[in-house]
């Protein structure tokens, strides 16, 4: 662990926690005064980003709402090997196993937040949008979700059929549950297609709220605030 730099709203620190035989970077961001039982969330970024710019955007964001958070490097990216080598992956196994790793250290991120904050909740972008719908999905002392740029796999491929043995977001946004959902998207992302988050919205049955931005996949920086804002008061901050 590095030492805590002081930031504007609080501190960040660079860290690695546990997840099973592995030690996982990431940043950690905190409020100035921590208090008991303060709310924490785990922030899953997207392809061929890393950890670093999540804390920059979301966590900054939720920083200066007293809400803490922690940015993992996912495998294959950051601090942690090259995406691109995720692109040349040719077998279905491997993506699979790679899939499941990420899975498991994000609960593992969970499971550090538990042990250092209150109430958490889970924000993704883009694909970790797809990993923070499954991971709630299995995880209820997860107590809400933002998905930023997300929404259900593509449709009329044969791709799609065979992810989704592994990992479904419709199968996993039906057991949110009573579990708050906000979900942010571009009118006119050519990766998340409007479609897309429309069948994973229609899918959530417990209290949801779908919110366009009138761009692309890059997720502007008032969406940023909307969706901090909106986890904020969620996880109860400030109360």
């Amino acid at each position: 662990m590095s030492a805590a730099t002081s930031i504007p709203d609080g501190t960040r620190t660079r860290l690695t926690f546990p997840a099973g035989g592995e030690r996982v970077p990431a940043v950690w961001l905190r409020p100035g005064a921590p208090a008991p039982g303060q709310p924490a969330a785990l922030l899953l970024h997207g392809f061929s980003s890393r950890g670093d710019v999540m804390a920059d955007a979301v966590g900054r964001a939720l920083l200066r709402r007293g809400v803490a958070s922690l940015s993992p490097d996912l495998p294959l990216h950051g601090t942690r090997g090259n995406p691109l080598e995720l692109q040349a992956l040719r077998n279905p196994l491997e993506l699979a196993r790679l899939w499941r790793l990420a899975l498991r250290e994000a609960g593992a991120g969970v499971d550090f937040l538990r042990g250092e904050a209150g109430r958490v909740g889970v924000v993704g972008y883009s694909l970790g949008s797809f990993l923070s719908v499954v991971l709630a999905a299995g995880r209820p002392e997860v107590a809400a979700v933002v998905l930023a740029a997300g929404g259900d796999l593509p449709g009329g491929t044969p791709l799609t059929a065979v992810a989704r043995t592994v990992a479904d977001p419709l199968r996993a946004a039906r057991k949110l549950g009573p579990r708050p959902l906000l979900m942010l998207n571009g009118r006119h992302d050519p990766v998340i297609r409007p479609e897309q988050a429309e069948r994973l919205y229609a899918a959530v049955s417990g209290p949801k709220d779908l919110r366009w931005w009138d761009g692309g996949h890059a997720v502007p920086s008032g969406a940023v605030d909307e969706g901090a804002e909106w986890l904020a008061g969620q996880l109860g901050a400030g109360r």
